[in-house]
């Protein structure tokens, strides 16, 4: 699942359902990954297949709770990064270059993002107090081929089959 790169010699098309016939339908995305590596191995042109998720559902999973402790160790973990950053311009940029320059901006920048990330977390604690992840998944997929060439690849993955 890439999106396209805009430095990709292969031109960007809109986005638009690929026309043909369902060669097969898998309940996972791999399951149709592998269905297409079989296809690519019985040396079928590829560049006309296309994988189609269906019923898309998005699910949100909870991972924990956000804490105060969890604010204030996120914050400063990403402040310390910063200072980390800052510290590093400061240690090349002068004329007598100081390994304490680059420590002093790495606890600065924690104390800092320490604040920042409590301050943040008591602003917004009654809206959401928890950490998720996001995805979007389907139902099922299915192997979209050209309609002239359905058949072809039906023995093309019949022949990986029989190989495998």
């Amino acid at each position: 699942m890439t999106s396209p790169s805009p430095f990709s010699r292969r031109p960007v098309s809109s986005p638009e359902l690929p026309k043909g016939e369902a060669l097969g339908t898998y309940e996972s995305y791999l399951e149709a990954q592998a269905a297409v590596e079989k296809l690519s191995r019985a040396d079928f042109d590829v560049t006309k297949v296309s994988i189609v998720g269906n019923d898309l559902k998005t699910v949100e999973r909870v991972t924990g709770k956000i804490t105060y402790g969890r604010a204030a160790a996120a914050g400063a973990a990403s402040g310390a990064w910063f200072g980390l950053f800052a510290g590093l311009l400061f240690f090349i940029f002068t004329t007598t270059p100081n390994v304490g320059y680059v420590l002093a901006a790495i606890l600065i920048g924690a104390g800092s993002g320490m604040l920042f990330g409590v301050g943040t977390f008591a602003i917004n604690r009654r809206r959401r107090d928890f950490t998720s992840t996001h995805q979007v998944i389907a139902s099922n997929y299915q192997v979209v081929v050209p309609a002239d060439q359905i058949v072809r690849a039906q023995e093309a993955l019949s022949r990986a089959a029989e190989l495998d």
